[in-house]
């Protein structure tokens, strides 16, 4: 990897972004070696924690090669299927962002499962500026996380969100003094790997099923309810209480 770094530990994988020179502007190799990652957890799943390396989650995708883009490669959907890719991975994923997600780099926030941000932290889209438009999942992914009046702010008006405002539109599930992102939200993945890798894998597939599914509900707990995790789990629930 050269424009990442990886701890691959027992019970989770740490990607940081490594172009702090560029503040961790995505380019073509990052996406190359973010889909190698992709592939990874798609194989052994764990739970990802994604952060920038220095003040920056990621100001963006790089613009000499967007520059050099053309129609074919927008078809191809190239930022889009990463991004894509990262939030149908199985098990849950968690963004640590400090300074600037902007462009790319919010989309990439976006497509994680959970956002820990710093008091520095400013997520914004302002690819209209640079005639585009923010296509790897913030038209569809931050109505989601902020409704469609806010995303409009954000996607048409150039709104920024800092971190209180982010906080206050559940974009990011809280935030702490700069230089403690990166604790918080391990805090986050030390709960989340206490709990039934099972569970937790049929909980994310039918919260990002689009529509009602109340069926899909029924058949996931049906095979939980049968699962040797869920009977010594409750074991030891009941004989510790």
């Amino acid at each position: 990897m050269t424009t990442l770094k990886i701890a691959d530990l027992d019970d989770r994988m740490v990607v940081t972004l490594d172009r702090p020179a560029r503040r961790n502007a995505i380019n073509a190799e990052m996406i190359d070696e973010l889909h190698e990652v992709c592939a990874a957890l798609e194989a052994t799943p764990k739970p990802m924690l994604l952060l920038g390396g220095g003040d920056h989650f990621a100001a963006g995708a790089d613009i000499g090669e967007l520059r050099a883009r053309g129609r074919d490669e927008a078809l191809a959907g190239i930022n889009r299927n990463l991004f894509d890719r990262i939030a149908g991975l199985p098990m849950p994923t968690v963004a640590a962002v400090s300074g600037y997600a902007l462009g790319g780099g919010a989309e990439l926030s976006y497509a994680c499962d959970i956002r820990i941000a710093t008091e520095t932290a400013v997520f914004g889209n302002p690819e209209p500026g640079l005639g585009i438009m923010a296509a790897a999942g913030a038209s569809y992914r931050l109505p989601e996380l902020v409704g469609k009046s806010v995303a409009k702010q954000v996607l048409l008006g150039g709104r920024n969100l800092d971190a209180q405002d982010a906080l206050r539109l559940g974009l990011v599930m809280s935030v702490v003094a700069p230089g403690e992102h990166i604790v918080a939200a391990h805090q986050v993945i030390d709960r989340i790997t206490g709990w039934a890798p099972l569970a937790l894998k049929f909980t994310k597939m039918i919260v990002d099923a689009p529509g009602s599914h109340p069926f899909a509900n029924d058949i996931a707990q049906a095979v939980l309810f049968e699962s040797r995790d869920k009977h010594d789990r409750m074991t030891a629930f009941l004989e510790k209480r």
